[in-house]
């Protein structure tokens, strides 16, 4: 055993439980603190019995006990907890040492943070660790970002604990400085909410109107994982769907249908908004989880307002690979708007983003794990500065190729009352970015009418702006010319 440990690691909830066993498996020696006592005591009864982990009850204590430069990773809930535990550690500790944000934190506040820190000496990394509790266990993808100097003081740990992919490259590696961690562990979480939901909108074209079991619905998904549709949590869907209740019948049927957020989807969708990304299907799947937690005013509008009675006629294992194509189109776009994204905070703020290697990094160990990553480090390994995935060959042949279904989807979806709004969205953003010429010329109009807000004009070089006076009352003031 070690005299002084290698990192030390506060808050053992279940995360952090996991990060530090794991940890210790992989030969380091970890200082833990809780704010209660008797987690601590817990955790060295049970699951750290023998290990070599070492138990504090103090920040004095933890501190002390930690090698030079000091390493000190907090798993404790994002907001102002964290800000409270910087400020605690902060005298505590010398020039040079290491604090590490490692929960799902709002990357303007490791913004905020890093430079607080390094103002008083120190070191700080704000980390996506993306896997849940098996990840955390077993090999989480790890997202770091802050102050670079101590990304190499950190490195031998967090690759040693990452999830690896087949020829062994760890799922961790430098994202950039300040927030760029917590911004693409953002990005990831958002993907994560497009993901669940198309398969959610899949899974219900499937039961309402193609009448299925979720017995038929888990043979389906069992298919489909083993071809180019397979992910993590296209597996655990199948997963779910033959899970039985103690009375045999399939657990999924008795779960009410309403779902929880944390943040981080939304936090994405408002990012877009604030850099002008048209992230239209990660947005439709935030506000898909708030319609369903209005469960009883849906109840209510169901005995109010009527649709269509859906009625599904025609080749049912043709329209189940139609489906399947629209959930990979869709799943295509959610992608393509991520990284554009991530293109687009990049040159915000700075951050020298390597796009093949995050997809490396979400290869394993997260929750978006899929063999479709490989495609996306291929593309940027291919051309780093293309604008948009569906312009690469490989993802353009595919989404043209499933295009055919996903409007059959799309449509029978309309015609029969089945919400889509994620898989409508993808296609709706799908023509919309292929389209050369958009309405957007009689919007401008409009502004300009009401507004003087001014346009472009087709006969004129870009950077020009004009303004009509549309009523002959308006004068020849204009508005300046700008976007939010």
């Amino acid at each position: 055993m070690n005299k002084l440990s290698d990192i030390g690691l506060i808050g053992l909830a279940v995360m952090g439980e996991n990060l530090v066993l794991n940890m210790e498996s992989k030969g380091f020696q970890v200082s833990v603190f809780n704010r209660s006592k008797q987690k601590v005591d817990d955790f060295l009864a049970a699951r750290a019995r023998g290990k070599n982990i070492i138990g504090t009850y103090s920040i004095e204590d933890l501190v002390s006990s930690l090698e030079h430069p000091r390493k000190v990773m907090l798993m404790i809930k994002a907001g102002s907890a964290v800000d409270d535990m910087i400020a605690t550690l902060i005298p505590h500790l010398s020039p040079g040492d290491i604090i590490i944000d490692g929960g799902n934190t709002h990357f303007p506040d490791t913004n905020r943070r890093t430079a607080l820190v390094e103002s008083k000496g120190l070191l700080y990394i704000g980390t996506g660790v993306s896997g849940g509790e098996e990840g955390a266990l077993l090999g989480p993808s790890i997202m770091p970002g802050g102050s670079k100097t101590a990304w190499p003081i950190v490195k031998p740990i967090f690759q040693a604990i990452s999830a690896k992919v087949e020829d062994g490259s760890p799922c961790c590696d430098w994202v950039g400085e300040n927030g760029a961690g917590h911004f693409v562990k953002m990005v990831h979480n958002g993907i994560e909410y497009g993901d669940m939901q198309l398969i959610c909108e899949a899974y219900q074209i499937m039961r309402d109107y193609l009448n299925m079991s979720a017995d038929e619905m888990h043979l389906v998904l069992k298919e489909w994982n083993k071809g180019e549709l397979n992910s993590y949590l296209i597996e655990i869907t199948r997963d779910i769907l033959a899970y039985k209740d103690t009375d045999g019948k399939p657990l999924v049927d008795k779960i009410l249908d309403t779902a929880g957020q944390k943040g981080t989807g939304k936090w994405t969708a408002v990012s877009a908004l604030d850099l002008g990304i048209p992230l239209t299907l990660i947005g439709e799947a935030v506000f898909s989880r708030c319609l369903s937690a209005v469960k009883n005013e849906r109840v209510d509008a169901s005995k109010i307002l009527s649709g269509p009675a859906s009625k599904f006629t025609g080749d049912k294992t043709k329209f189940i690979n139609d489906i399947k194509d629209a959930l990979y189109a869709s799943k295509i776009v959610s992608y393509a708007q991520g990284y554009a994204l991530m293109q687009a905070a990049a040159t915000e703020y700075k951050w020298k983003l390597n796009y093949g290697g995050i997809a490396l990094m979400w290869r394993g160990g997260c929750i978006i794990r899929s063999a479709f990553l490989t495609k996306i480090k291929e593309a940027f390994d291919n051309n780093p500065a293309i604008n948009n995935l569906m312009l690469d060959p490989f993802f353009k042949e595919k989404v043209e190729k499933a295009q055919t279904g996903w409007r059959n989807v799309v449509s029978a979806a309309a015609m029969n009352g089945i919400p889509v709004p994620a898989i409508s969205s993808a296609l709706g953003y799908f023509d919309g970015y292929r389209c050369e010429k958009l309405p957007a010329n009689l919007l401008q109009a409009q502004r300009d009418y009401f507004g003087a807000h001014t346009y472009e004009r087709t006969d004129k070089p870009r950077g020009e702006f004009f303004h009509t006076n549309w009523t002959g009352r308006g004068g020849t003031t204009a508005s300046s010319t700008y976007n939010v």
